[in-house]
């Protein structure tokens, strides 16, 4: 959806043109926009927003919402200028992801300088909020309280690489020519441009990659080939797609692949059913978020629900189907299953 195709929306949802999947497009985003103080919102500086923004959308927990309702949109709401300002900082940031965390615009971090040392460049933040800044290369970082960023001054040499101790979200400007790298010292992150989060503090047990775009490979610190790269991965990596994590064990040395807790819609979706085939629901779904749901064709052939989601997370929406079909489901790695004797009967769910 391009700008103006939303703009279009909105204006069809005012004329009360707009389809039931429009409408409860425009409705979930409303409903969340209009908890924010939007007096606040036109002074902030809307780089320190988007870096606020994406922080939200990795540790705000979500309220699961037993019964949405639908809110009405007032007439005038849209001609008032400051929620025109929020809506376009939201279009530009990716609406069907970030809206959740709207209400979070007060916390937005504060940029940093750099202390220049010995030719490298080192960020340490202490101020127990989290610091934006950008690189040399057009990258943004945003640095969580306690943690540390070093690199080369002006990222010199073939590779862009980083040294981080502690946690932070990167937005990686493209480069195939000159890969990004982040060392911990528990793995190496490398990429070609994509955004993505990285924690690991000194001292812990574990450390974690979590991938919001693109693709990111991530291999052990020790031994690491340093000229893998997403197109050309290490063996002793993975490569990791969006909604994807990987867990490293400090213990095992062993890296474990996953799906992140609350995987971001990639692709919206219509998530207004009547009557409508399962498969087609599961389909919306793994398009959705980019996921893969297996389950027995033959089993689930012939079978139809009538069910709406609103901004629940994924795995709600799966609790709800599941339960719309006397089904369960289970999460193995990046892989959702469903477990369903077909329309009528309900599956026997193993013991632990």
């Amino acid at each position: 959806m391009t700008e103006a195709e939303f703009y279009l929306l909105l204006q069809r949802y005012l004329d009360g043109r707009c389809t039931p999947a429009e409408k409860a497009q425009v409705t979930q985003w409303y409903n969340q926009l209009h908890e924010t103080d939007l007096r606040l919102l036109p002074s902030q500086d809307q780089q320190q927003v988007e870096a606020a923004i994406w922080q939200r959308l990795r540790l705000a927990p979500t309220k699961p919402k037993t019964a949405p309702r639908e809110r009405q949109l007032v007439s005038d709401f849209w001609h008032r200028p400051q929620l025109r300002w929020a809506a376009v900082g939201l279009f530009v940031l990716g609406l069907s992801g970030l809206v959740p965390f709207v209400r979070h615009w007060q916390a937005a971090p504060i940029p940093v300088a750099a202390t220049p040392v010995d030719g490298w460049m080192r960020h340490h933040n202490t101020t127990g909020r989290a610091q934006v800044f950008q690189l040399p290369d057009a990258s943004r970082v945003t640095l969580q309280s306690g943690s540390t960023l070093r690199y080369s001054t002006a990222l010199a040499g073939p590779r862009r690489e980083v040294y981080l101790e502690g946690e932070a979200f990167f937005q990686v400007h493209k480069n195939p020519a000159r890969p990004f790298l982040v060392f911990t010292s528990q793995v190496v992150t490398t990429v070609l441009g994509t955004s993505f989060d990285v924690k690991a503090y000194a001292g812990g047990a574990q450390a974690l990659v979590a991938v919001r775009e693109g693709k990111v490979s991530v291999q052990p610190r020790q031994d690491a080939q340093l000229d893998a790269t997403p197109t050309h991965p290490s063996k002793a990596g993975v490569l990791l797609l969006p909604n994807q994590q990987v867990v490293y064990s400090v213990a095992s040395h062993q890296l474990k692949k996953e799906l992140v807790d609350k995987p971001a819609v990639l692709v919206p979706q219509a998530f207004d059913f009547e009557e409508r085939p399962v498969t087609e629901v599961l389909a919306a779904l793994e398009k959705a978020y980019g996921v893969a749901i297996l389950y027995d064709k033959q089993k689930l052939a012939g079978c139809t629900v009538t069910i709406t989601f609103y901004d629940e997370a994924l795995f709600e929406k799966l609790g709800l189907l599941c339960k719309s079909l006397g089904a369960y489901y289970t999460l193995t790695d990046t892989q959702i299953t469903i477990h369903s004797n077909g329309c009528e009967a309900a599956p026997t769910q193993p013991r632990n």
